[in-house]
């Protein structure tokens, strides 16, 4: 019976240090994505939706110009860039996200091979 209670703390023991050890990787592996590489994030998420939503306006203002319709250009062609750059952003997004959640998987694959 005290061999048993024996192991059973061991096993116990080596679960805790375990997870204390995966938690430290973990926080090494995300430590690289601190509050800048958030705004970093944050600002190219934005460009990728303004810059096509500011070409299309450009584009369209220049058809407008030259070939003036009862239809604007203006406000079609911003709003085909605007909805161009937000399934850039979307996709850009789910990406990134892709990643980050491979690297823990991978983590968590070398934790439990160990």
């Amino acid at each position: 019976m005290a061999a048993r209670s024996h192991q059973k703390n061991r096993w116990r023991f080596s679960r805790k240090v375990g997870g204390q050890e995966e938690r430290k990787l973990r926080a090494r592996v995300e430590k690289k994505h601190s509050i800048w590489f958030g705004l970093g994030l944050l600002g190219l998420v934005g460009w990728s939706v303004v810059l096509p939503t500011l070409l299309g306006m450009a584009l369209g203002i220049w058809i407008d110009r030259e070939w003036p319709s009862r239809f604007s250009w203006t406000l079609m062609l911003m709003l085909a860039g605007l909805m161009l750059g937000c399934l850039n952003a979307g996709q850009w997004v789910k990406r990134e996200q892709s990643a980050i959640e491979g690297a823990r998987e991978q983590s968590k694959k070398e934790l439990n091979h160990d």
